[in-house]
């Protein structure tokens, strides 16, 4: 199904907001070059539209959390029974059907140290329909989180993106976990669903006092742990053809190899992880002619490479949010 493309203004807005997920209508406004009416009316149909909305999410490293990319082989006629099974958990982020229907591939975060009643493997439906399944530890992050494909577009210009970034608080260097509490967990809990309702509203929806929530904000996002991200539907924006590729490189070149792939265009999301393969990839195409070009090109070009497997995305079951099919 083809979709109505984001207009360009639309463009401009979305890698706006991903600059800074909190600024204010009149900022977007003035970069842009139109009034702060028409930026809040054009981001309020994208939202209400389904096509794009900004959520403030965590980095689970920054947390002292353990991430997973799942690999679940099943009978075909159970995988959409499990996905839908795993989309109900809260420890899991996004769920992808892959391989003709026959492969589940998700993202789940975990404890570093958990309680067998906790395990998500432990969790999953028992049932002989599960053929295999498989789990890999990310250890490092070349490209993701707040580091969105929208900002390969190149759409603002420099003064455009100085001005955006020039009130976001830098991120400190941390080499230990965040210890977060019950305010920062009730502050996060809401801005997982929309990271621009206003400090006030928040303040009233967790019961915190407006200049509290506002001071915890800042420390979590400088202390990495708060991060903004726009939600979108890459069907809009000719790369509506999400693929994922799992690479297994020599160990030395594993660095150059990461940067080098997390510096595509096409790149989404890019991690070294444990297991088998050791660099996975979530790419963003426009098909499978597309696809097979960065396989055989860039992706085989890269050090080190040894032997690449690559899967499209049929479905995406869950997201961040519920618009897109990326990590």
């Amino acid at each position: 199904m083809i979709l109505d493309r984001f207009e360009p203004l639309d463009q401009q807005l979305l890698q706006a907001l991903q600059l800074d997920g909190r600024a204010s209508f009149r900022l977007l406004g003035q970069v842009l070059g139109v009034s702060d009416q028409t930026v809040a009316r054009r981001y309020a149909k994208l939202r209400s539209a389904g096509r794009a909305r900004v959520l403030g999410l965590t980095d689970p490293l920054r947390l002292g959390e353990v991430s997973w990319v799942l690999r679940i082989r099943t009978t075909p006629d159970a995988a959409l029974p499990v996905a839908q099974a795993l989309a109900r958990r809260e420890d899991t982020s996004w769920i992808h059907l892959t391989s003709g229907g026959t492969e589940i591939v998700c993202s789940a975060r975990s404890p570093l140290v958990q309680d067998d009643d906790s395990l998500l493997l432990a969790k999953l439906p028992r049932t002989q329909r599960i053929v295999d399944l498989s789990a890999q530890q990310v250890l490092h992050v070349f490209h993701g989180l707040a580091e969105s494909p929208l900002l390969k577009s190149g759409i603002l210009g420099p003064d455009q993106v100085a001005a955006l970034t020039a009130g976001v608080p830098l991120v400190e260097p941390r080499e230990s976990p965040v210890v977060t509490d019950e305010v920062d967990a009730a502050v996060l809990d809401v801005l997982a669903i929309d990271g621009r309702v206003p400090v006030e509203e928040l303040g009233a929806r967790t019961g915190v006092p407006t200049s509290t929530v506002r001071r915890r904000m800042d420390a979590l996002h400088r202390a990495g742990v708060l991060y903004y991200d726009v939600d979108f539907d890459p069907r809009r924006r000719d790369t509506g053809y999400p693929t994922m590729v799992w690479l297994s490189i020599a160990p030395a070149d594993l660095p150059a190899a990461g940067e080098q792939l997390a510096a595509l265009p096409e790149s989404a999301f890019v991690a070294a992880t444990t297991g088998r393969t050791n660099l996975y990839a979530s790419l963003l195409s426009s098909g499978s002619t597309e696809v097979y070009q960065l396989i055989s090109g860039p992706l085989a070009a890269l050090p080190g490479v040894r032997d690449i497997e690559s899967a499209p995305v049929l479905r995406a079951v869950k997201a961040a949010g519920s618009l897109t099919g990326r990590p």
